[in-house]
């Protein structure tokens, strides 16, 4: 099963997150499929960028979303 989730990434107190698509048994920060796009939430405003066609992609293809991600999705504006 694919989850679109988020992976950690930046120094220790300082955290940004790319969206990916990855396998559900994965680890968090471990393999991933495909970089859908990215979310800091450092700055401010917090910067949100998806790519829309992959996020669709893999949204038809059956790939589940995890709550942060989804709220995400909805704030950048892709339809599921």
């Amino acid at each position: 099963m694919v989850k679109l989730r988020l992976k950690r990434m930046g120094q220790k107190k300082a955290p940004f997150y790319r969206v990916v698509a990855a396998d559900a048994r994965a680890p968090r920060d471990g393999r991933f499929i495909e970089e859908i796009g990215y979310y800091d939430p450092t700055k401010d405003p917090s910067v949100i960028k998806i790519d829309a066609e992959k996020a669709q992609k893999w949204l038809k293809a059956g790939a589940q979303p995890t709550e942060t991600v989804a709220k995400l999705l909805k704030i950048a504006g892709v339809e599921k």
